[in-house]
């Protein structure tokens, strides 16, 4: 039985190719969270398709939502607002979700809150790690994004670096495709990593001029498929899993230097990681290293919350709902949406 006090949100999350909904109790208690994931249509492909991907959401989008309230064992009566990823990610895909929050906003009189994808990934360490409070720095990692953020406040960012090219997510899955492992690549390149030797090639590890903090990763993608082509013209057999650790740590290498450089000029004692590259299992363990010999509290969520869920939404739509955060029935898809607008 929930008391009056409770606030409920209704989170619907389908930017990518996961459909997924959730009930969130308070920010923090996690009631239900169902994702329909279309990975293995789209492993057909090697990639996502955003066509497919958008009729496939509006297959899913009441049925998830449907089994999320089923699952939270509560009404829709009893929900206090519906949050929705509305920017960025593919536009078709983010207007099926859009639309259909608006619709059981409409229908409920429930108010409705557009949530940025970006926000939703760093509130997801808040889920499992209760006394997580901002300020902290995170690194935000996936396919589509590499964003390192000053959490100030809940709702409130500074962006000190982002990708000038590749996000992290996509070297991977280019890289994976280049070595025959196919989509989706960051899981596996995590595996084939396992069995291969870091240090057997020298990938580069770029820096931007004029920036500490900001990420390129196409040079590295291009060095590791000029590797693949030497090794072929030379007739040279290709070692699969160690090109895979190499450029698996060469990748990591970047990213930790950037954000401990950062979390040390800014003095942070917490650090967080988010998104899909954060379930990478050499990443976290990289980070846990050099977090404990600096005394940086490091944190990040389970893999299931890393990956694209709306369960991250919901939090993330219930610190900007007791801010005040309300959108309107004109709210539309922002695939391009930069974290801090709105």
């Amino acid at each position: 039985m929930e008391t009056k006090e409770d606030i409920l949100i209704l989170a619907i999350e389908s930017s990518c190719d996961e459909t997924a909904a959730s009930v969130v109790k308070n920010g923090r208690e996690v009631l239900s969270n169902i994702i329909a994931s279309q990975i293995e249509l789209h492993t057909l492909y090697g990639g996502v398709v955003p066509e497919i991907a958008s009729r496939k959401h509006i297959e899913k989008v009441n049925q998830v939502i449907e089994q999320a309230l089923k699952e939270a064992d509560v009404t829709l009566g009893a929900i206090t607002a519906i949050a929705v990823t509305y920017g960025p990610g593919l536009v078709g895909a983010l207007l099926v979700g859009v639309s259909a929050a608006k619709a059981v906003s409409f229908a409920t009189g429930k108010p409705l809150v557009g949530v940025h994808h970006i926000e939703g990934h760093i509130s997801a360490n808040f889920i499992e790690n209760r006394a997580l409070e901002p300020p902290f720095a995170c690194l935000v990692v996936s396919g589509g994004h590499t964003h390192l953020v000053i959490v100030k406040d809940y709702g409130e960012y500074e962006i000190l670096g982002r990708t000038r090219d590749d996000a992290a997510g996509e070297a991977f899955d280019k890289v994976a495709r280049a070595i025959g492992l196919g989509y989706p690549g960051g899981p596996k390149i995590d595996r084939l990593a396992q069995e291969g030797n870091a240090d057997a090639i020298s990938f580069p590890r770029a820096k931007v001029d004029g920036s500490d903090y900001d990420f390129s990763f196409s040079g590295l993608k291009s060095a590791v498929l000029n590797y693949l082509n030497t090794c072929e013209m030379k007739g040279v057999e290709v070692n699969r899993a160690d090109v895979a650790a190499s450029f698996q740590k060469a990748v990591i290498d970047v990213l930790v230097e950037h954000s401990l450089n950062a979390v040390k000029q800014y003095g942070f004692d917490k650090f967080a990681i988010a998104g899909g590259v954060a379930s990478n299992s050499s990443l976290r363990a990289a980070f846990e290293s050099a977090c404990e010999k600096q005394n940086i509290s490091f944190y990040h969520p389970s893999p299931i919350f890393c990956t694209d869920n709306a369960a991250m939404i919901g939090v993330a739509g219930y610190y900007e709902y007791i801010r005040g955060t309300r959108s309107g029935y004109d709210l539309n898809a922002v695939p391009n949406l930069r974290l801090g607008e709105r």
